[in-house]
């Protein structure tokens, strides 16, 4: 079975674009939880553009009560870049997972992943701290098949490949091409022993095409189950990508 992560970051945008708890970030993630994702996902930002440090804290606590109400194992990640701001909220929360992202000043979102060839050096003590604390690590990559085996190295234990590339080719009805790139990717990660996900613009169309990666552990997905939840309401969007998940 393979995960749906529902990234909440679109939530706390509305309400921080206003001021105040409306809308209340706990209730919606209660209300994507209760109609059967598997996990919540956040990026906090050093911006706190819309996560902020006290979401973090919040998220987590809620998260905990509600898998013991419940009797359920909702997992909760946590994205962001390498430095000590994201490294003090994983220790201070410790997620199921962590998910290393490279971030660039100003950018709208995540839109490349690591090179790890030039960049493994430095996540290779961030990520032993974050393993050290009981935290699952994640990378967030491109499909450049020398990445895995640097990834093991580094000691990550799953790769979440940036589907981003993936989602335009299939808007242009080219998704089947891309397609090829990821299963390579998603192979040689697999033979290395490394966990797969993937995230960025997946929606209930290209699902169709990517839910057959090899291996695909979960798919974290926020701005188009959103945008999607908007014509059709957030529980009901939830149960159409798990359905479209083969859920």
């Amino acid at each position: 079975m393979i995960s749906l992560s529902v990234n909440v970051n679109k939530i706390a945008t509305l309400r921080n674009s206003r001021g105040g708890d409306t809308p209340n970030l706990l209730s919606f993630t209660k209300v994507i939880m209760d109609s059967g994702a598997h996990g919540i996902t956040v990026h906090p930002r050093s911006d706190e553009r819309h996560i902020t440090k006290k979401d973090t804290s919040d998220l987590k606590e809620f998260i905990v009560e509600y898998n013991k109400e419940y009797s359920k194992k909702i997992e909760y990640n946590i994205e962001g870049a390498p430095d000590e701001r994201f490294l003090d909220i994983i220790l201070e929360n410790r997620p199921d997972q962590a998910t290393l992202v490279p971030v660039r000043p100003g950018e709208v979102t995540s839109d490349h992943g690591f090179d790890l060839k030039r960049e493994g050096d430095m996540l290779f003590p961030m990520i032993q701290k974050i393993k050290s604390a009981g935290v699952r690590v994640s990378l967030f990559l491109d499909t450049n098949v020398d990445n895995m085996s640097y990834a093991k190295d580094i000691g990550a234990d799953r790769i979440e490949l940036y589907t981003g590339p993936f989602a335009h080719a299939f808007d242009s009805d080219k998704g089947a091409e891309s397609f090829l790139s990821y299963e390579k990717a998603a192979l040689a990660a697999t033979k290395l022993g490394l966990g797969i996900n993937a995230g960025h613009d997946l929606d209930e169309k290209n699902l169709a095409v990517f839910k057959n990666l090899s291996g695909l552990r979960e798919v974290s997905i926020g701005h188009r189950l959103m945008s999607f939840a908007l014509l059709h309401g957030l529980e009901n969007a939830v149960k159409v990508y798990l359905k479209a998940l083969g859920g």
